[in-house]
């Protein structure tokens, strides 16, 4: 999926060759998410719902349908800043690396986002096919798919009978159980300015944490700073907010809500985590402000 993912789990030291088993089958499962979903194989699900934009609707397996199904309503939920539309911007606008020097055409910004809209996205249930209303229309899952894997890999894992671990894809993790002291999981917060040196740290247990910030990929253009989190409602890169960090009990919507927040801005984003249950939420401004969610106190 072009992240780095990690599998920690607790075992009894007799154990160590039924906990090598568990997590060889935990990075199955992320394979075969990633060979589900990806948009660099042209036999993916993927592939297939895009080529067939704007001509006709495509069979897909229950699994890829039911995602893009609460991609769906994800994007209703964050009015449209969360759409896996999106892959309609491709790199001939942003591609975020040492050969990019200039911005992209503002035109050409606007036709590229006039594809992105999630209503045209149409769903069968019954007949289990995707149809993309536009021709030149494309879905990708970059703001959603870690944090599925990472879900079902722990899936996985439980399955197995690891009862305590962490699977940490890219930054963006899943915990359950408890270290082998007892204790809940210690998680720091990355500081947007030093990404290697937390500046708070969250004891969780059962519990999802994804980031979205500014620090990861970004280029320099003019002496201005431009992140990879797009709006895609502009096709321009977000501004005012360093880092969004979004605490729950799913790793699919830990990461499906942190982009969203972090293109809504600081009072939109959080008026919507406050409305939603069981899910917190932390931001960074591009001035080292701190603001959180009315369910999390962080000192």
């Amino acid at each position: 999926m072009g992240n780095r993912f990690e599998i920690s789990v607790v075992a009894a030291e007799q154990d160590t060759e039924f906990a090598e088993h568990a997590i060889d089958a935990a990075v199955e499962e992320i394979q075969r998410i990633e060979q589900l979903l990806t948009t660099y194989r042209e036999d993916s699900q993927t592939i297939a719902v895009n080529l067939m934009a704007g001509i006709r609707p495509v069979q897909v397996d229950r699994e890829f349908f039911d995602l893009v199904a609460r991609s769906v309503r994800l994007s209703s939920l964050t009015q449209g800043a969360f759409d896996i539309t999106y892959g309609s911007i491709d790199k001939r606008l942003w591609n975020f690396d040492k050969t990019m020097t200039a911005l992209p055409d503002p035109e050409t910004a606007r036709q590229m986002v006039k594809l992105i809209n999630y209503r045209n996205i149409i769903l069968d249930d019954e007949a289990c096919t995707i149809f993309l209303k536009e021709p030149g229309m494309r879905i990708g899952f970059g703001g959603i798919g870690k944090g599925y894997a990472a879900e079902m890999a722990r899936r996985v894992l439980r399955q197995r009978g690891i009862e305590s671990g962490i699977v940490n894809a890219a930054g963006d993790l899943v915990t359950w159980g408890v270290q082998p002291d007892g204790k809940p999981w210690t998680i720091g917060i990355a500081h947007p300015d030093a990404k290697d040196w937390p500046f708070s740290y969250l004891a969780v247990s059962n519990m999802a944490v994804a980031t979205s910030g500014n620090y990861e990929k970004f280029v320099w253009i003019g002496g201005k700073k431009y992140s990879h989190t797009i709006d895609p409602r502009t096709g321009l890169p977000v501004q005012g907010i360093k880092s969004v960090t979004i605490i729950c009990p799913n790793a699919e919507i830990a990461d499906a809500m942190a982009t969203p927040v972090m293109i809504m801005g600081v009072k939109a984003g959080l008026d919507l985590i406050n409305q939603v249950r069981d899910i917190a939420c932390i931001v960074i401004d591009d001035h080292n402000n701190m603001y959180t969610s009315s369910n999390i106190k962080i000192h």
